[in-house]
């Protein structure tokens, strides 16, 4: 949604945007993409995050991947975007493909390490915060915890 709206109207819109989204990606079930970054601050905490929108669990920063954009550079942006955080080293470490919504989903994995606390955006992200990797917080959603998983054991293809 675009910026120029004022933040409070923002996160009142992002849950019926969420909703719509939901519904036409289960009616047109075409395929989608989208990246996920597993954070971890340089004691090996994850960050984790709470949007203004969707279940309210616990997840990964992350997003949607335009047509045509590259998956390393949406991780960036998404970062950038959600949490005003510029990643000086990101690697992959795979992909999943999934279904959300009703629609298959190839979700790009990457890890990073940042030195810095996230400063959310208070749009799409409410609350940031970094946990034990081995005491992570409930409810985690069901794709953060498959992406975790997935990151600790890099049980993943790519």
């Amino acid at each position: 949604m675009p910026g120029f709206l004022p933040p409070s109207l923002h996160r009142a819109l992002l849950p019926l945007a969420h909703v719509v989204r939901h519904y036409w990606r289960r009616l047109r079930k075409a395929p989608i993409a989208g990246v996920s970054v597993i954070i971890t601050n340089l004691s090996g905490d994850v960050l984790l995050l709470k949007h203004s929108y969707g279940p309210d669990v616990w997840g990964l920063p992350g997003g949607g991947l335009s047509k045509g954009e590259d998956p390393l550079e949406a991780a960036r942006r998404e970062v950038r975007e959600e949490l005003g955080i510029e990643l000086a080293r990101i690697e992959p470490i795979g992909t999943l493909e999934e279904v959300l919504s009703g629609s298959p989903h190839t979700a790009h994995l990457f890890a990073a390490t940042c030195d810095r606390q996230p400063q959310p955006d208070g749009r799409e992200v409410v609350l940031a915060r970094f946990f034990p990797s081995h005491s992570l917080p409930e409810p985690l959603g069901k794709t953060t915890r498959a992406r975790i998983a997935a990151w600790k054991g890099r049980g993943v293809r790519g």
